[in-house]
């Protein structure tokens, strides 16, 4: 693949997350989902976080409707975490709605219900459908925890979710777009295999009126989007390698069903191998900590130095 050039890193946000911004996509969106027929764009409102506190992140597309509280999550990667993300997401909407007042008092304060939706189209197989629970996270297992946050996970690649396509043709025209640029990347560079899916997307109708009126921010957030997916698939493969060699998995596997430090903690104690260190670093990603948080948090534990941590970073 052909080196592209290097973009502002400034420019980066989520392509479904633009898409889904107009209010009409949006509410779309909703009724393919729900099977509602609303045409009201002005009964929506959108409360989307532009600055997660507690995950150091936007929080994609979040929005009021009827009583309703949605939070919508696009990923490329398969994340088990999102119950928990959610309900770090959740607690700071509430707490936006709400006078913190008003609920130490004797009558009851009326919250929107809240519907979790994530939106998955990255290279891992899947199912159509896939129901996560906060509670599939707990370290011991709940029959009935006292604690639940169901999130459903919707495929929405290329030739899955067909009903729902049909019923949203944004999203099925936002699927054909993004397997356009993926399939064409294999055969040249990722700028031109933007280039050539959005003129054939625009020629094709797919996505035309949104193409057209922000081509150049669409073309920047696409080239973000695939070369992350393509770098972060690598690294996954060679932390997978590394891990086989290494009895890395293991380590990984006790990691989650224990929780992260103390997964950490045994990771120590088997040594400074290249691939724990690398393991740890992309646990820690996957739960949403930044980098300084990241760089302190493996030095500490592996005893590393300024230049070794660089190294893995």
């Amino acid at each position: 693949m052909a080196k592209d050039k290097k973009y502002n890193r400034k420019y980066k946000d989520s392509l479904f997350r633009m898409v889904f911004r107009e209010k009409s996509n949006l509410l779309s969106l909703y009724n393919a989902i729900n099977g509602t027929g609303y045409t009201d764009v002005g009964e929506l409102e959108v409360v989307t976080l532009e600055n997660a506190i507690y995950m150091a992140m936007k929080n994609d597309v979040a929005f009021l409707l009827y009583d309703y509280l949605n939070m919508y999550e696009h990923q490329s990667t398969l994340n088990p975490n999102m119950p928990l993300r959610d309900l770090f997401y959740i607690a700071y909407e509430y707490e936006k709605l709400i006078d913190g007042k008003k609920i130490y008092g004797s009558r009851p304060v009326r919250i929107p219900a809240p519907k979790f939706v994530m939106f998955y189209n990255g290279n891992e197989k899947a199912d159509e459908s896939i129901l996560l629970k906060l509670s599939d996270l707990y370290s011991i297992p709940q029959d009935s925890p006292e604690l639940e946050l169901k999130v459903k996970m919707l495929n929405i690649n290329y030739g899955y979710n067909k009903e729902l396509m049909e019923k949203c043709r944004v999203l099925r025209d936002y699927s054909i777009y993004v397997h356009k640029v993926r399939s064409y990347a294999k055969e040249m560079s990722t700028e031109e295999a933007v280039d050539r899916a959005m003129e054939e997307s625009i020629q094709e109708g797919i996505l035309e009126n949104f193409l057209r009126k922000y081509r150049q921010e669409a073309r920047i957030m696409s080239i973000f989007e695939y070369d992350e997916e393509e770098v972060m698939r690598i690294v996954k493969e060679q932390i997978s390698e590394d891990a086989r060699e290494q009895g890395l998995k293991q380590g990984l596997e006790q990691g989650l069903e224990q929780g992260l430090e103390q997964g950490l903690e045994q990771g120590l104690k088997r040594g400074l191998e290249r691939g724990q260190v690398i393991g740890a670093v992309e646990s820690l990603r996957e739960f949403g900590h930044d980098e300084k948080e990241i760089k302190a948090a493996v030095m500490k534990k592996y005893s590393l130095s300024e230049e070794e941590i660089a190294a893995y970073l």
